[in-house]
């Protein structure tokens, strides 16, 4: 069955635009595993507007699923955190500064060299590493040169697409996982999946391997509670 990673950045949105600890990150962290998620994701940036980059150390000390850390691997800052902290993956995402979500995979052809250098740093930490790539077979290519043991499929097109027609928007998801697969390079998803799209998008990508989603879930967290969500996006993923 397709993990389910949760993003829980807004929590920490909602915790920086009040001061104070409420609601506390690293509780939103153990409560996400205690309701059932495989794993927790954070996505720390330059200017800690939501993750601090002190959160992913605390995490790391009460974790016990899956720890993904993603970001832009160009700040090193960003760097030296994965480095110690060691979470089971870092997801590799080419944010440029400033940035208010990320919104493009990696050119992993033109990018090719600092790829494989970035990647064989963090591999010889023992971590996993995965890079965000578009749902490109060039890219997917590309990608398994630089030695990197998984991709994340950028999927905010895939959501666009679906509410006008479903079929189109999978096809170059299913082609971009077929030729993944075939180059032995492990799957992962997300951006803009949620409980409408997510049951389709996973049912139809062979091989995936894990989603990781934040603000969707927990957007529907505010109406249908956390514990609720995180077993119904669950349920999707069977």
């Amino acid at each position: 069955m397709t993990k389910l990673s949760v993003n829980i950045n807004k929590f920490a949105t909602l915790r920086n635009s009040r001061g104070g600890n409420n609601p506390d990150v690293v509780k939103a962290a153990i409560d996400a595993q205690l309701f059932g998620a495989d794993g927790v994701t954070v996505h720390p940036r330059p200017d800690e507007r939501h993750i601090r980059y002190q959160d992913a150390r605390d995490i790391k000390q009460i974790i016990t699923t899956e720890f993904n850390i993603e970001g832009n691997c160009r700040e090193q800052k960003f760097i030296d955190l994965v480095l110690e902290v060691k979470p089971h993956q870092v997801t590799l995402v080419p944010d440029a500064d400033g940035q208010l979500t990320s919104d493009h995979g990696w050119d992993t052809i033109t990018n090719a060299d600092y790829l494989r250098d970035m990647i064989k740093t963090f591999q010889s930490a023992g971590i996993r590493v995965s890079i965000f790539v578009d749902p490109v077979i060039e890219m997917v290519e590309g990608a398994a040169k630089t030695g990197t043991d998984r991709i994340e499929l950028y999927t905010e097109g895939f959501a666009r697409e679906y509410l006008i027609d479903k079929e189109k928007a999978i096809a170059p998801y299913k082609a971009a996982a077929i030729r993944a697969n075939e180059l032995g390079l492990g799957i992962n998803a997300g951006h803009d999946l949620d409980l409408k799209n997510l049951a389709f998008f996973a049912k139809n990508v062979p091989g995936l391997l894990e989603v990781s989603i934040g603000h969707a879930l927990i957007a529907d967290a505010l109406y249908l509670g956390y514990e609720n969500t995180i077993q119904l996006y669950k349920r999707q993923l069977v």
